[in-house]
């Protein structure tokens, strides 16, 4: 097992980085994969939540790095090295350094093909990814190597192939339980599965990254797939299913993530949805309620539109403190009770014109009880994957200090991420000759036109 591969070696880490010892030449014992399974051991204690572990895993990055380069071109004849020195470049690794190395040594060419396509996708290159790893089966490889080329194919092919994405992360699953690739193979999962509208596998997965992974430092992240994915696919959510997945959560997680869905679906028109989840943010839990809190009165007031009259929708709007309100949510109550006010002293004869692209979340929330370390990176997924190709760094010569890594966005629980998909239109009624119907449609879509001009 690895766990006990690793523990003599964590053990003498442990105390060279307690002792501020941090080079590898001071631990001439460890082999390279001796050093990676150190470092993927005190990454999964990361996953579950031991922050603790985070300035230990700077360090091991470091002492690994230097390992590597200094390592005898010789060693890594020996698989269990090689095979280490691609876990550690989709560990978090320099990728300067794995080019550095592979240069140095004389492969086979299935070899030199896969480590090509680990550095293309350390450099952002999607492509010469899929293209260098098209022949590669993750079931055929060792597992703890075979877990992270899944988790790497399965990212770069979610655009292109997102069922094939899917099957891939579910391998990474299978072949790595407990671990960081399976943490990020969920979280992944659970913002893929509502672009293929699977709601029922999105609760699954979204169950059981809460389960085991809530206190992970990029629970942030699922946060954001879990908020957007309850919106995208609210026609198909049962909403006593959502509840049982927030209850895992601490009572402030909960509130945050329910205050979110409201303002997101406050915004998209899904009064049923921001109704249900600004409600929920009032309850709280043991009786204790948030009422007060102008958020929830702002969403629950906009929702309010369509089960009462527009002069109730004034009244609820009227009483909240804008000074509590943060610069985004203000303009949202701006827009609302400025339409609605409008509304009210002459409904125009014409239908508004249709509304323009809508921000969505165009302020933040405040951050959550989970601490998430600001400078705290996603090891699995540089950001070039999921935006503009990295441009190739200079060649340099090896130093003694390890490249910076690109960062990944962290964003507190609370605080939402831009997101890039097309808002989409109120929730058309049925019957549109209803006066009282037809009020609400037009009050709607002219807080969604004053939305689309509102300061991002």
């Amino acid at each position: 097992m690895r766990l006990a591969a690793a523990l003599s070696g964590v053990a003498l880490v442990a105390i060279m980085v307690a002792s501020g010892r941090a080079h590898a030449s001071e631990a001439p014992a460890l082999e390279p994969y001796q050093m990676v399974r150190c470092l993927q051991l005190v990454q999964d204690r990361i996953a579950t939540g031991d922050q603790a572990s985070l300035p230990m895993q700077r360090r091991l990055l470091e002492m690994t790095d230097e390992r590597m380069r200094t390592a005898d071109p010789a060693s890594f004849k020996e698989p269990k090295n090689f095979r280490a020195l691609l876990i550690y470049a989709m560990s978090g690794g320099n990728p300067l350094t794995i080019e550095q190395v592979i240069s140095r040594l004389t492969l086979e060419d299935a070899d030199r093909t896969l480590a090509q396509g680990v550095i293309d996708y350390l450099r952002g290159k999607p492509k010469g990814t899929v293209d260098a790893l098209a022949t590669v089966d993750p079931l055929a490889q060792v597992s703890e190597l075979g877990a992270f080329l899944a988790l790497v194919k399965g990212s770069v092919s979610i655009n292109q192939d997102p069922e094939a994405a899917l099957k891939l992360f579910d391998q990474a699953r299978v072949m790595s339980p407990g671990t960081l690739v399976e943490e990020a193979a969920l979280r992944r999962s659970v913002a893929l599965t509502p672009k293929l509208g699977d709601g029922s596998r999105f609760l699954r997965n979204s169950v059981q990254y809460v389960r085991s992974y809530l206190r992970s430092p990029y629970a942030s992240q699922f946060a954001d797939a879990f908020v957007a994915g309850v919106v995208d696919l609210h026609s198909s959510i049962d909403f006593d299913t959502l509840g049982e997945i927030t209850a895992m959560m601490d009572a402030e997680q909960e509130r945050v993530v329910y205050l979110r869905i409201a303002r997101r679906a406050a915004i998209d028109g899904l009064t049923e949805l921001s109704s249900f989840a600004s409600r929920k943010a009032e309850q709280g839990r043991d009786g204790k309620t948030s009422g007060d809190d102008p958020r929830s009165q702002l969403y629950s007031g906009i929702s309010a539109v369509t089960s009462g009259s527009v002069e109730d929708m004034l009244g609820k709007l009227g009483g909240i403190d804008h000074s509590k309100l943060s610069k985004g949510d203000r303009a949202l109550l701006d827009a609302a009770e400025a339409v609605a006010s409008e509304v009210t002293s002459a409904v125009p004869a014409a239908t508004p014109p249709a509304a323009a692209s809508k921000p969505a979340d165009i302020a933040e929330l405040p951050p959550a009880a989970i601490d998430i370390p600001s400078d705290h990176r996603d090891p699995m997924i540089p950001d070039a994957i999921d935006a503009e190709p990295a441009k190739a760094e200079p060649a340099a010569q090896p130093s003694s200090t390890p490249a910076p890594a690109a960062k990944v966005r962290q964003i507190p629980l609370g605080a939402p991420a831009a997101s890039t998909d097309t808002a989409r239109q109120p929730e058309t009624p049925s019957e549109p000759d209803d006066p009282k119907i037809v009020q609400t449609r037009r009050t709607l879509e002219a807080i969604d036109e004053l939305l689309g001009a509102s300061p991002q």
